[in-house]
């Protein structure tokens, strides 16, 4: 949600957080990111059962870091209308609560089973915005 993918380096992954979509039992450990900026703001498509402003946290972290990244996030991501996706320059990453998709950035229909699984949730379709 919200990752800016088009100048991800060689070797790195970008992405997005937005921090109101964690449990509030959650904890996040040595995830070896690098955070570049926090921001605030007021989604004009935040969907009923989410908050009226969020708080993003934009991240980048050595693309080996993957998929210990995308396991932290399933096992703290709130269960319902949120997901958290994140880039390397080949693959796209859509962490759900104790749901994992990637897929490779030039394969035509890579998106579809994330995006089946987002509307299952209750993501709104302004959402299913990554890239």
């Amino acid at each position: 949600m919200l990752a800016d993918v088009t100048e991800v380096e060689p070797g790195r992954l970008r992405g997005v957080l937005i921090i109101e979509s964690l449990r509030s039992d959650a904890e996040l450990t040595d995830l070896a990111i690098t955070v570049s900026t926090i921001s605030r703001i007021r989604p004009e498509n935040r969907g009923a059962d989410q908050p009226a402003r969020w708080t993003l946290l934009h991240f980048e972290a050595a693309d080996t870091t993957a998929d210990r990244l995308a396991t932290a996030l399933a096992d703290t991501l709130e269960a319902g209308p949120w997901y958290v996706d994140f880039h390397t320059t080949t693959t796209t990453y859509v962490v759900f609560s104790d749901r994992i998709f990637t897929y490779r950035r030039d394969e035509p229909n890579g998106r579809d089973n994330a995006i089946a699984h987002a509307r299952a949730v209750g993501v709104p379709e302004t959402q299913l915005d990554w890239a």
